[in-house]
């Protein structure tokens, strides 16, 4: 029996890595495929503050941001894994938040208000191609100009391993870990396709949110069990409870 892990690479090892020092048998199957997009800087751009929702916008930038004056400015990551994303990209000053988008956006607004960052000075906003949330209008609800910047796109992956199918198949997987809405959906429908989705949906769907839980549940999945926060320690504490549940 094992634990399917549906997270996009390179991601989804370190959280198999992670399973297995759990004692937990792993299968991955990435429903979701990084693509990065070209990114151009604007030169007579002076932004304030770099601020980021995802390790994935900063894959890949290193060469074009090496030496220049962005690495300089501070940057507010979403939470500690995209931080340290930031640091080893060669960012200085790097501010995370506690984990998802009201936070990062709520310390951002903090800092103003305790006088450490200037509202005046436009935010660069590196993001994804399909943004969970609109951040950067949420921002200019509250007085912040917000350049956004596309550094990457995920697309979706149209088929399960073959490996995770015959698992299903066999009723060899114990549960399902999602991590987003998107990869969520994409995992339903390689299900779907592969004609799997009947076991895929009989096991326990470990969701990071209560809004990736929304999509599983709206198939049909009847054990969904919700991490407490958004992120992974909160998930894994999830398995554990729906792991814990199947062994009674």
């Amino acid at each position: 029996m094992a634990v399917l892990v549906t997270r996009p690479q390179p991601d989804d090892e370190a959280t198999a890595a992670s399973l297995r020092a759990r004692g937990l048998a792993v299968l991955k199957a990435p429903m979701l495929r990084f693509e990065q997009i070209a990114f151009q800087e604007e030169a007579d751009a002076r932004y304030g503050a770099v601020i980021v929702t995802s390790a994935n916008a900063l894959r890949g930038l290193e060469p074009h941001l090496a030496g220049g004056r962005l690495l300089r400015l501070p940057l507010f990551a979403v939470g500690e894994r995209t931080a340290s994303a930031a640091r080893a990209a060669g960012f200085e000053n790097v501010i995370p938040a506690d984990g998802d988008g009201a936070a990062l956006r709520d310390l951002v607004v903090e800092r103003v208000k305790t006088k450490q960052l200037k509202k005046a000075s436009p935010l660069l906003y590196l993001a994804g191609a399909d943004l969970a949330r609109d951040l950067a209008s949420e921002l200019g609800e509250r007085g912040f100009t917000v350049a956004t910047q596309t550094t990457y796109r995920m697309a979706p992956v149209a088929n399960l391993p073959r490996e995770a199918c015959d698992a299903f198949a066999a009723h060899g997987i114990d549960a399902v870990l999602h991590y987003s809405r998107r990869s969520a959906r994409a995992f339903l429908e390689a299900a779907r396709a592969g004609g799997v989705e009947i076991s895929a949906l009989s096991v326990p769907q470990c969701c990071i949110s209560e809004g990736v839980a929304t999509v599983v549940r709206d198939a049909g999945a009847s054990q969904v069990v919700v991490a407490a926060a958004p992120h992974e320690n909160a998930l894994f504490e999830a398995l554990d409870r729906a792991l814990r549940s199947q062994s009674r």
